[in-house]
């Protein structure tokens, strides 16, 4: 996987030369991040903080859809982008598990400035008009399978295990990407796919002839929740509210965790996260209008004992803001040491025995360790 798998285009907000509002942020005249594939609600948010940037500071900000886990993250690694707006990848990232257990790849060194806890979720949507009402009923049913995206894959593996089912219970529908799995899902290709409750396709399918529905993951299935966060430890039970045929009086339970997050990789120079972590409070009010999952973004909505560990520059601001603890900052600590534990048992293994080798490596480096 390499830096060609981008999508070739990208948006460019703002202009250079604007004037800057009188602000504590100090922010370059340009930055970049990579996001999920247009119309998807990861696009819609980074081009919504990148506005928000532009009109606030006078600045550019670049944004570079991307249609795969590793495209999303590989411009950052290689300095050629600053940010990364992205999900559940960051935990597969940090780990070095699914695409990122690559032998050229591993454990990465991501951190973040902060994430989104919204009331939106993730599960698989279902079509209006079909019989799927549990997990158990997805047997023998079509879903989507995202080729270019082992993050969704493990995801709908784990909706499936939380019924006790996998993916030879179902048939495999191949989709290039997770825009081209809603246009399954809306041509009537696919029974279900996996998607965030307040992607911009969903308001689509749920207007469509069809319809749409929401698969359940009620919180009172302990088993069930063991099995899925086997597969996904970095998903919780959530009540979700927000999203197409969803409200506070008609919510659906579902799993949830920071999405998106904004992160950068340790070498990112610690004032330049710092500013942006700090430009992210100072300009919630203009970005979180624009699409309801940043609301999670706000300062008192920030899991500071998530799955990966926060950036230096960001740590500097949430302490600055009151936000950041001691437990927190143990728990950071010990990501940090678990970070050393994945690199230095990942450099250990020659090149050529990683793909066959690592995953035990991994659990013995690990277990080794205390984790």
């Amino acid at each position: 996987m390499n830096a060609r798998t981008l999508i070739g285009s990208c948006i460019l907000l703002g202009a250079l030369g604007l004037p800057a509002q009188a602000q504590d942020a100090k922010l370059p005249q340009t930055l970049s991040m990579t996001s999920y594939d247009v119309g998807s609600a990861g696009y819609a948010q980074a081009v919504a903080i990148g506005k928000a940037m532009s009109d606030g500071y006078g600045i550019s900000l670049r944004v570079l859809p991307a249609t795969s886990d590793v495209a999303r993250l590989l411009p950052a690694a290689q300095g050629r982008v600053d940010f990364a707006l992205i999900g559940s990848e960051a935990y597969n990232a940090f780990e070095g598990t699914q695409a990122f257990a690559d032998p050229e790849l591993g454990p990465q060194d991501i951190q973040l400035l902060a994430g989104a806890n919204s009331k939106n979720c993730f599960t698989l949507a279902l079509q209006g008009d079909g019989d799927i009402k549990s997990v158990a009923d997805l047997k023998g049913k079509r879903l989507g399978w995202v080729v270019s995206s082992p993050a969704l894959q493990s995801n709908v593996a784990a909706f499936l295990a939380f019924g006790g089912l996998t993916w030879d219970d179902v048939e495999k529908v191949d989709v290039a990407s997770f825009g081209a799995s809603w246009q399954a899902f809306l041509n009537g290709q696919v029974d279900a796919i996996t998607t965030l409750t307040t992607t911009t396709f969903a308001t689509q399918a749920a207007a469509s002839p069809n319809g749409l529905r929401w698969l359940p993951l009620p919180a009172a299935d302990t088993e069930g929740w063991k099995r899925l966060r086997k597969l996904k430890p970095q998903f919780s039970p959530r009540l979700a509210s927000d999203g197409p045929n969803l409200s506070e009086d008609k919510p659906v339970e579902c799993a949830g965790f920071p999405f998106p997050v904004l992160a950068a990789y340790a070498s990112k120079d610690e004032d330049g996260v710092y500013n942006m972590t700090k430009a992210m409070q100072e300009r919630f009010a203009d970005y979180s209008k624009a699409e309801s999952g940043l609301v999670g973004f706000a300062a008192d909505r920030q899991n500071f004992e998530w799955v990966i560990p926060y950036h230096p520059g960001a740590v500097r601001y949430w302490k600055e803001s009151g936000q950041w603890s001691d437990k927190a900052e143990a728990h950071n600590q010990e990501l940090l040491r678990r970070h050393k534990v994945l690199a230095t048992a990942w450099e250990a293994l020659p090149a050529d025995k990683r793909a066959a080798e690592w995953p035990e490596a991994r659990k013995k480096a690990l277990a080794d360790a205390g984790f």
